[in-house]
């Protein structure tokens, strides 16, 4: 069984940086893909950042590009979402996801509460 922990979230000012943690264990697929999304209050739940394939090529949301950096360190299998110059509208619940790519099966964390306000 697959299961992803996020931490690392909280109260953060206007400007301010925060490095979320997603802590995997469990049988994980080979070359899954790793995600971070956002669910701000009332809206849907948003891509922000994506590791995939073998060498790990990163993607990121047009929102975050040049602020959030993702990572993975398969040693420890942590993958960690490093957001820098935070902005009142990142606040949102945090989410990790692993993807197959060879059978589709997903896993989520539970989420873990960001908060950009002054």
């Amino acid at each position: 069984q697959v299961q992803l922990v996020e931490s690392g979230g909280g109260l953060v000012q206007p400007g301010g940086s925060l490095r979320l943690t997603c802590a995997v264990s469990g049988v994980t697929p080979v070359f899954g893909a790793y995600e971070w999304y956002r669910q701000a209050p009332g809206k849907g739940r948003d891509l922000v950042a994506s590791i995939t394939g073998a060498a790990g090529s990163t993607n990121y949301a047009d929102s975050v590009k040049g602020r959030f950096t993702m990572s993975r360190d398969k040693a420890k299998n942590m993958v960690y979402l490093q957001m820098n110059s935070l902005k009142p509208e990142d606040t949102a619940i945090y989410f990790c996801k692993l993807t197959s790519p060879l059978t589709g099966d997903f896993y989520w964390g539970q989420g873990t509460q960001v908060t950009v306000s002054s």
